[in-house]
């Protein structure tokens, strides 16, 4: 299995930027199709973005299209997601998995990176 490890997160106002990385370790991290997902306090963890293992194929949740960009370094073994024009509602922890299809929302890895706490404030 593929340990992952999500950082970047931060405090920004309303209409700013940040930029998340998920580094892989092991060598199968170019293998996987991998997510972005989130959760709030009291909420399920919720799907926000995936890419293809080609780094070309991308999926996102509706919420965020437009916002956010999904993408990929496997030479890197990172995965990254520009968030720009930050939401109040976009307040999360972030975490990265992989899925079995760029369609789909169910990660595949049971065990959790710590993820990334993002705080946008209005």
């Amino acid at each position: 299995q593929v340990q992952l490890v999500e950082s970047g997160g931060g405090l920004v106002q309303a209409g700013g930027s940040l930029r998340l990385s998920c580094a892989a370790s092991g060598r199968t991290f170019a293998s996987y199709i991998m997510g972005w997902f989130r959760r709030t306090p009291g909420k399920e963890r919720e799907f926000v973005a995936a890419i293809h293992r080609n780094g070309v194929s991308t999926n996102y949740v509706d919420s965020v299209k437009g916002r956010f960009t999904i993408s990929r370094d496997n030479a890197k073994n990172t995965m990254y997601l520009q968030m720009n024009s930050l939401k109040p509602e976009d307040t999360a922890v972030y975490y990265c998995n992989a899925v079995h299809y760029i369609s789909s929302s169910d990660p595949i890895f049971a065990s959790w990176g710590p993820g990334t706490q993002v705080t946008v404030s209005s």
